[in-house]
């Protein structure tokens, strides 16, 4: 899974990757200083890896990650061509996700494209420019369902939800905030809008408002509103703090944010929401020779887990022997928890759960 940070020119992106992935972005005071993306992957935080590595000692322990990409900075006229922005829509168009950065601190010395700081006119300058991309892709599917409806009734519906949706980001809104139903927003999985796709805005603050005075930072509340209003959510950080810890040892580091009050960084807040927004949970599995995390969607059944592992499991899959964290732990080892009958036997309907503890039995 792959999410894109975007934002204007400035407004600590590049700073935010670095702390995210240690991958060195470059990061100067001047616009565009980012033009191909970056990439980078991360770890999700999983306390529960931890718990396991003490109980069964592993030779590795391999947690979830989830992939950034670093894409340069926006700006008004993108959808035009201006400041490379032909290039910049089409990296964000192969992300999953969109995590926006949103500058909410002032500092003199750091130039802001615009002149000046203000989160709601720079949130309104990229969803813009993803909306009036979209307009564009809207505009070509309307004429060939238009023409298609000619010979195929059933077309008719799809084009008149494409001219409702057309409207409505005609008004300044992105498709996101739009009320699909379900049928209308299967429709609509086959249409790459850029505004169509989830969002996390990051509002990136001065290590002052971040530690003590968030919540009377104006530049904060403006985002938290807009967000409010597309039912989005908004992770509060501060990019340079987080760049200064990055490299620190999880004890230092521990200690760093206690120190401020804090109980985990704001880069872990940040990849926490980004799992949670794509629907994504995490199954384990635990053996002496390895401890892991594996990444599924929520509602996967067993087969299609197994198959993360590799496709013959999925191929062969007689059943899961499933045990949950929390009963595993309780009992203190694996077969304690057998001994009380916490260790169940599933077939190829059952659902999955974020975390649980999976033995596959596969015969191919």
């Amino acid at each position: 899974m792959k999410l894109g940070i975007v934002g204007l020119p400035n407004v600590g992106k590049s700073t935010l990757f670095n702390a995210i992935t240690n991958a060195g972005a470059q990061s100067a005071n001047y616009p565009f200083c980012t033009i191909e993306p970056n990439i980078g992957t991360v770890a999700v935080p999983d306390k529960r890896l931890d718990i396991l590595e003490e109980m069964y000692q592993p030779d590795k322990v391999t947690p979830a990650v989830i992939e950034f990409v670093d894409i340069a900075g926006l700006v008004k006229g993108a959808s035009k061509g201006e400041g490379l922005g032909n290039k910049f829509l089409s990296n964000i168009r192969e992300v999953d996700a969109i995590v926006h950065v949103v500058r909410c601190f002032e500092n003199g010395e750091i130039v802001h494209v615009d002149g000046e700081i203000g989160p709601a006119r720079d949130i309104e300058t990229i969803n813009l420019e993803l909306i009036f991309s979209d307009l564009d892709i809207l505009e070509r599917r309307i004429d060939r369902s238009a023409k298609a409806a000619k010979g195929d009734k059933k077309y008719l519906a799809e084009v008149a939800l494409l001219n409702r949706v057309k409207a409505h980001l005609e008004e300044g809104k992105s498709a996101r905030s739009f009320p699909f139903t379900e049928d209308e927003a299967e429709i609509m999985a086959d249409i790459p809008l850029l505004s169509n796709k989830s969002i996390i805005y990051v509002a990136n603050m001065s290590e002052n408002d971040f530690s003590s005075a968030m919540e009377q930072n104006p530049y904060y509340q403006q985002v938290v509103e807009i967000a409010s209003a597309e039912h989005s959510e908004v992770v509060p950080i501060c990019a340079r703090l987080e760049e200064e810890i990055a490299d620190m040892s999880k004890e230092d580091k521990l200690m760093f944010l206690n120190e401020l009050g804090l109980q985990e960084s704001g880069l872990d807040r940040l990849i926490r929401a980004s799992y949670h927004l794509l629907g994504l949970i995490s199954y384990l599995t635990a053996g002496k020779p390895e401890v892991r995390a594996w990444t599924i969607s929520q509602g996967t059944k067993a087969p299609q887990a197994a198959g993360k592992i590799h496709s013959d499991f999925e191929r062969g899959f007689i059943r899961a022997e499933v045990v949950s964290f929390e009963d595993l732990t309780a009992c203190g080892s694996l077969t304690a928890a057998k001994e009380k009958g916490l260790v169940r036997s599933e077939g190829k309907e059952y659902v999955v759960k974020d975390g649980d503890i999976i033995l596959f039995r596969f015969n191919v």
